[in-house]
């Protein structure tokens, strides 16, 4: 017996998808064991995807009519190569359409897009703990840049510093 899975169709979201982006969102701060971070909510999505100043774009992945996944992702720049790039802030497939290609497919859909948009790279970060997303990556052609620290100001750090200026 031979098991098919749909195919992935990938459609750039719209402000009617902000219930939906937020469900993706909290399903993927569920599985990475951060739900007590999120405070997203969609007034807030609306305003910062869909208001005047996008800060990011999302792409949902359907298999079907069934939502399947998402990324969420940004451009940003790199000096050294003189070009814009796109950083992958979130991808996330739910767990019943895992294992069926819908993560390789929204990150070609995304390198497609950064080809096309002429960018020199295409980034994201992914938790240490994570060793099946690390093996997926790696598979792709990813490669870890080991020798770089993350840091992050937040919350109170980060009014703090801005009350420096």
């Amino acid at each position: 017996m031979t098991v098919t899975s749909p195919a992935l169709r990938i459609e750039q979201a719209t402000e009617r998808d902000v219930p939906l982006i937020l469900r993706l969102i909290k399903g993927l701060a569920e599985y990475e064991k951060l739900a007590h971070e999120v405070t997203a909510t969609e007034e807030g999505l609306r305003q910062t995807l869909f208001g005047p100043r996008p800060a990011a774009e999302v792409v949902i992945g359907y298999a079907g009519d069934a939502p399947a996944g998402l990324a969420l992702f940004f451009p940003n720049y790199s000096t050294f190569l003189g070009k814009p790039g796109i950083y992958l802030e979130d991808l996330f497939v739910l767990p019943e359409w895992r294992g069926h290609g819908f993560g390789r497919e929204l990150l070609a859909h995304l390198a497609t897009l950064a080809v096309e948009r002429g960018c020199g790279r295409l980034e994201w970060v992914v938790l240490n703990w994570n060793e099946p997303a690390i093996r997926f990556y790696e598979k792709l052609g990813a490669k870890s840049m080991d020798e770089w620290t993350t840091f992050r100001v937040t919350g109170d750090a980060l009014h703090a510093l801005a009350r420096r200026a």
